[in-house]
């Protein structure tokens, strides 16, 4: 199975640790983090792997190679300029010829990616969104589900007073039929959950959201990855 893992984020919020560090190489329990992601993919059956890369990405280049090590294959997609999250996938269309994942690369979690993988193919929709619930929705994206798990809205970053009760949270993992880029733009920046999902629910085009079974670390500011080391120090949060 193929996965892409978006990588290229300047880690802007998370100075000065990106300072001689791509973002995803931050250490967790002595590993770098894009470690843990592919160790994770790997043991779901995602073997082949394209990472985009923009800061610093001899680091990463350097240090997996070519991913034999971690038993998976693993090519690299480098961008002069960052194309947002559906324009990396874009970038590299032709690597995909079958349903595949979308994983970002600041996100450290457990998913049962294999669960995922079954409840997309028995939905046969074009993308399913992994979702889970947090208690501070405001710096995310939220989404609704109608009684089928079918999604129903979405809020981007909501004031407090958009904030529903049965809202969920984008988690950042994604199941894609190569149909999806039929709506992704060429040659333009475009993000999945600003751009594209919005627009496919416009069409009326169906999207599920998958309610993921484990637990999902951010690490995309100082704080939150204070936290998470926090909680891979002591034992809450199961590494892959």
């Amino acid at each position: 199975m193929k996965a892409m893992v978006l990588a290229a984020g300047r880690g802007t919020r998370l100075k000065p640790l990106t300072n001689s560090i791509p973002k995803p190489m931050i250490p967790f329990a002595g590993k770098p983090l894009l470690e843990h992601i592919i160790k994770l993919l790997a043991q779901h059956g995602f073997d082949e792997l394209i990472i985009n890369l923009y800061h610093l990405p001899e680091v990463i280049q350097d240090y997996f190679g070519d991913g034999s090590k971690w038993n998976v294959h693993i090519s690299y997609s480098l961008e002069d300029e960052l194309l947002g999250t559906a324009g990396a996938v874009r970038k590299v269309m032709n690597f995909f010829d079958e349903p595949f994942l979308v994983y970002y690369g600041d996100n450290l979690t457990n998913f049962d990616l294999t669960n995922m993988l079954r409840a997309h193919q028995q939905q046969q929709v074009i993308a399913s969104i992994g979702l889970l619930w947090m208690d501070d929705p405001t710096t995310r994206g939220i989404i609704g589900l109608d009684e089928n798990g079918l999604i129903n809205r979405f809020i981007e970053k909501p004031r407090p007073e958009q904030v529903f009760d049965d809202y969920l949270i984008n988690a950042g993992t994604y199941l894609l039929e190569p149909e999806i880029f039929d709506f992704i733009p060429r040659d333009q920046v475009s993000d999945f959950s600003h751009d594209i999902f919005p627009a496919l629910r416009r069409e009326d085009r169906a999207l599920y959201g998958h309610r993921m079974r484990g637990d999902l670390l951010s690490t995309d500011t100082l704080e939150r990855y204070e936290y998470a080391c926090q909680h891979v120090d002591s034992g809450a949060f199961t590494l892959p």
